[in-house]
């Protein structure tokens, strides 16, 4: 088997090159990723953001409703930061505690009825959307 001197890889090897850039989605997993965004949406905003930015343009579900997403889940998660550390305070730290986990509860809640909606194909608008991730976008 002769070898590729500058490669070290055997001239007649299977491999064949790809293109850097991703491919379109199909209509299947547009609609699984755009599932996946919402139901993440238990973890916060972060999962729904990478989706968001890896996805962005491979799929317009996709990016449609990773974008919903990632608006409603912007501000529940950063109060939840902030609960968090509230919750080490001596005399409110039972109430940021109880905030915290009513706010989780709500954000999970709601978050897998959106996954739900998207799974069966339909587009999910959450009630009590701030967008403020559209607000921040639109700024720069």
């Amino acid at each position: 088997m002769p070898l590729n001197t500058a490669t070290k890889i055997p001239s007649d090897s299977q491999f064949e090159g790809t293109h850097a850039a991703a491919g379109n989605l199909s209509v299947s997993e547009d609609r699984n990723i755009a599932t996946l965004a919402h139901f993440s949406g238990v973890l916060g905003c972060v999962p729904s953001a990478v989706i968001y930015y890896l996805y962005k343009g491979r799929g317009p579900f996709t990016q449609q409703e990773s974008r919903e997403a990632l608006n409603f889940t912007l501000l529940p998660t950063i109060v939840l930061v902030v609960s968090f550390a509230l919750c080490t305070v001596p005399d409110v730290g039972g109430f940021f505690g109880m905030l915290a986990a009513l706010i989780w509860a709500y954000l999970a809640v709601m978050s897998l009825v959106g996954g739900i909606k998207v799974n069966k194909g339909n587009p999910y608008l959450y009630p009590m959307n701030t967008r403020l991730f559209d607000m921040i976008s639109r700024k720069k």
